[in-house]
């Protein structure tokens, strides 16, 4: 099956970011830049098991190493919301995430509107890079569940 110009173009960005780190794109790195685009937002643990499949013999910390070094070379997209783990992307432009406080599900919003809010002003001293918005609320799935749950009378 031929690769993608979209694919092939990102995987020679990759290659050359890593590159000018001096970073070589050993097996697990490899592993873990394919497994991570067919995972919707993914934990450590989910990506791990993931690429356990090809190489049984990785470590999570390897992973977890890997995962982080792309991160800070902004080859992929670590993602945080409060009270839950840390979630990985491959998707590293500016986009903004719908959260399900029931299941923790996770989904891309492209949301032009949004990515027109202006930084604040210099005055802050805070220098933004970027930054994304995270709307928490229930999916369809959880919201049609949790409708379908009847209300709880007088407390019992």
């Amino acid at each position: 099956m031929p690769r993608s110009s979209a694919a092939s173009s990102r995987r020679a960005e990759i290659e050359r970011i890593c590159r000018e780190h001096s970073l070589p794109i050993t097996a697990q790195r490899r592993v873990v830049l394919e497994v991570l685009p067919r995972l919707n937002h993914p934990t450590v643990d989910e990506i791990w098991a993931a690429v356990q499949k090809s190489l049984p013999e990785v470590s999570r910390t390897t992973v977890y190493r890997i995962l982080e070094t792309f991160a800070e070379l902004r080859i992929v997209r670590k993602v945080c919301h409060p009270g839950a783990a840390a979630r990985y992307e491959d998707r590293t432009t500016r986009h903004h995430h719908l959260v399900c406080i029931q299941c923790g599900k996770m989904t891309d919003l492209d949301a032009p509107s949004l990515d027109q809010i202006g930084f604040p002003g210099e005055e802050s001293g805070f220098q933004i890079e970027d930054y994304s918005i995270q709307f928490r609320g229930l999916c369809l799935p959880c919201a049609a569940s949790s409708a379908k749950v009847p209300a709880r009378k007088n407390g019992k």
